[in-house]
């Protein structure tokens, strides 16, 4: 099968994902497959599209799945902005859960912004904040994105 005819797979980072009920809509959609990669089972709908990955509990266990699985034809749903740049270089689309991209252009800024918030939160002896709470606006731009991409990797 050559790399266009392969099925589109969506790569779910599964552990804090928010929209993973929104990917079900949207892989049927499209005919994509679905992996919802975790340490620990999630429940799935019962669908042949959609497999649930169950990696051991060692440090990036998961995030070392996805970024192994990952290629040209699939899109990989993660906040982790160290794994988005693994997908990158193999050839992935990757959007964060909010619909935010990551792509050549802005992964090295989204590093270099992770490491001064770690360095700033490692100063403040354990105090502070997160990731904003996920709003309803998040929920339609990442639906808006996903189904760009999966748009565009439709075309081949």
């Amino acid at each position: 099968m050559s790399q266009a005819q392969a099925p589109i797979t969506i790569l779910v980072d599964a552990d804090a994902c928010p929209v993973k009920d929104e990917v079900y809509r949207v892989a049927e959609r499209f005919k994509a497959e679905v992996r919802i990669v975790s340490n620990s089972p999630f429940r799935i709908p019962d669908h042949p599209r959609i497999k649930r990955v169950v990696v051991d509990d060692g440090f990036d266990a998961a995030d070392d799945w996805i970024a192994e699985n990952a290629d040209p034809r699939s899109v990989v749903l993660t906040a982790d902005i160290l794994l988005a740049e693994r997908c990158l270089k193999a050839g992935a689309a990757v959007l964060s859960h909010n619909g935010k991209p990551f792509d050549a252009a802005s992964i090295g800024s989204a590093i270099a912004t992770r490491a001064i918030m770690e360095d700033l939160r490692a100063g403040m002896d354990g105090i502070g904040g997160g990731p904003p709470p996920f709003s309803k606006a998040d929920r339609s731009r990442f639906l808006q994105e996903l189904d760009r991409v999966l748009v565009k990797l439709g075309r081949g």
